[in-house]
């Protein structure tokens, strides 16, 4: 079954490169129709040897996902409502020979989208490359780490990582892009948003103060010894809360700041204020990185380089503080590695061993998912699957699985799209952008930049409002007819 992924991961990312790039409607039929083959042969790889389970499972999928693109075609604005409000759900799925919590309801709506595209296309949908700036840059992306998966040194969990990531996560950015403007709609969104991370702050809350934390028991062993309780609300980790809820604080700082109501920013204040709260006991380091960049975001595009003043103030103080800190102050008097990997909770070896990885394996990498498997083998861990081999960075990550070629690509990325959503005008692009750049902070020391739908949600976001390539055939050019004149002979 191995040898499926090795032919399915790259035919599906093929053809999703090709509907990014494509400009003819039949040749983004056929990158729909290659990406959805090759994905059934991801899926043949990994699934569960119980044919007749499965096979009922996905009739009823399609049937759910059927019924949602109906109503995705009377009300667009609606997939990414129903969209956003499965972001935190994940159930426990039997995949590859082992358990994953997977975002199996996410996957239903994409799945509708999807039905959706390949419905308007047959119709004759003439709109082409909807991401605009970042679509050749990731699908070479995209293309790129589909065809590492044959040489993975760890072909399963790669065959999941483009099956569960990868594949419907595109067609997540492709499904937000392809909406039309509609300020109602955005408003919608930001507003459940809001609520949201406040109801979510308000369950951290509960947590916090009973002392009862939700499904993860790794997190409920780490604060019976740790001395401060985190928090994870409806989350696995108290990390993937925090950078939910700084996303969330965005767009209302935007507001704040360049709003014209004073009504609506007198609401995001307070939105602001409880869900800065909820983050403060999640007691996530990398989500507090990311809000610091995102303040200074939006005090730059508030104050400009008056800004920047503040910035130096709140860089030094944050430098003053962490220097005070007991474990990180002997960390640079005594340079030790081992006290450097105290100080960051082992992510200083992780980092390091993984540009080992990368600098072993320069141009190709180890295959997308193979990461765990080329740390463990490093460093003589036991074990199928050994917990400690996970990555804690993404561009680390992404050198030691896809090498130079697949960093040049992830970094033409995020200089693409960023550059784009802050060069527009609009709240809309200023919030993808900051949004973006949020994630890519936490996922310097959280590594989940791909893995969170979040970030191909602001993808196509950052798409929503501009006019989308349309490529039309040439109009046949009518030749001026030359009248034979008769010869008169004199």
């Amino acid at each position: 079954m191995i040898d499926l992924a090795r032919i399915g991961g790259p035919v599906a990312c093929l053809g999703l490169a090709l509907l990014l790039v494509a400009t003819t409607r039949r040749d983004r039929v056929a990158g729909l129709g290659f990406a959805a083959f090759g994905s059934c042969l991801l899926a043949a790889a990994v699934a569960p040897h119980r044919p007749l389970e499965v096979v009922g499972g996905t009739l009823v999928l399609v049937a759910a996902a059927a019924a949602l693109a109906a109503l995705f075609e009377r009300v667009p604005w609606l997939f990414p409502l129903v969209a956003l409000a499965c972001v935190p759900a994940r159930i426990g799925v039997h995949v590859g020979g082992a358990s994953s919590k997977l975002l199996v309801p996410l996957y239903v709506v994409i799945l509708g989208a999807t039905l959706k595209l390949g419905w308007d296309l047959a119709r004759g949908d003439e709109r082409v490359r909807e991401l605009r700036a970042a679509a050749w840059p990731l699908a070479a992306y995209v293309g790129w780490t589909g065809l590492s998966v044959a040489w993975s040194k760890d072909v399963q969990q790669g065959a999941i990582e483009l099956l569960a990531f990868y594949v419907p996560l595109t067609l997540l950015a492709i499904a937000f892009a392809r909406l039309p403007w509609s300020k109602i709609g955005i408003r919608a969104l930001y507003a459940e948003l809001a609520v949201m991370a406040v109801a979510f702050s308000a369950i951290g809350f509960y947590q916090y103060d009973t002392r009862d934390i939700f499904q993860n028991p790794k997190v409920i062993f780490a604060n019976a010894y740790a001395p401060f309780f985190r928090v994870n609300s409806v989350f696995w980790d108290p990390s993937v809360y925090g950078r939910f809820l700084v996303i969330a604080l965005v767009p209302s700082l935007v507001v704040i700041a360049r709003g014209r109501s004073l009504r609506l920013a007198l609401a995001a204040t307070a939105a602001v204020v409880v869900t800065w709260l909820g983050l403060l006991i999640s007691f996530s380091q990398s989500s507090f990185a990311a809000l610091l960049v995102v303040v200074i975001g939006v005090a730059f595009v508030a104050w400009r380089w008056r800004a920047l003043v503040a910035v130096v103030l709140a860089v030094a103080v944050l430098a003053g503080i962490s220097v005070a800190q007991p474990q990180i102050r002997r960390s640079i008097q005594h340079h030790t590695t081992g006290g450097l990997n105290s100080a960051t909770s082992g992510r200083f070896s992780l980092v390091a061993n993984g540009i080992r990885i990368a600098a072993h394996h320069p141009v190709l990498g180890v295959g997308v998912g193979g990461f765990k498997r080329a740390y463990a083998d490093r460093v003589h861990f036991k074990g199928k699957d050994p917990k400690k081999a996970a990555s804690h960075n993404t561009p680390v990550t992404v050198a030691a699985e896809t090498g130079l070629v697949g960093l040049g690509l992830f970094g033409w990325l995020m200089v693409a799209v960023l550059v784009r959503a802050f060069r527009r005008r609009g709240q809309t692009a200023l919030v993808a952008g900051l949004g973006l750049a949020a994630i890519l902070v936490h996922s310097l020391f959280y590594n989940a930049f791909f893995e969170d739908p979040m970030t191909w949600g602001l993808l196509g976001l950052a798409a929503i409002g501009v006019p989308k390539v349309v490529v039309r055939p040439p109009k046949p050019v009518d030749r001026p007819v030359v009248q034979e004149r008769e010869a008169v002979a004199v």
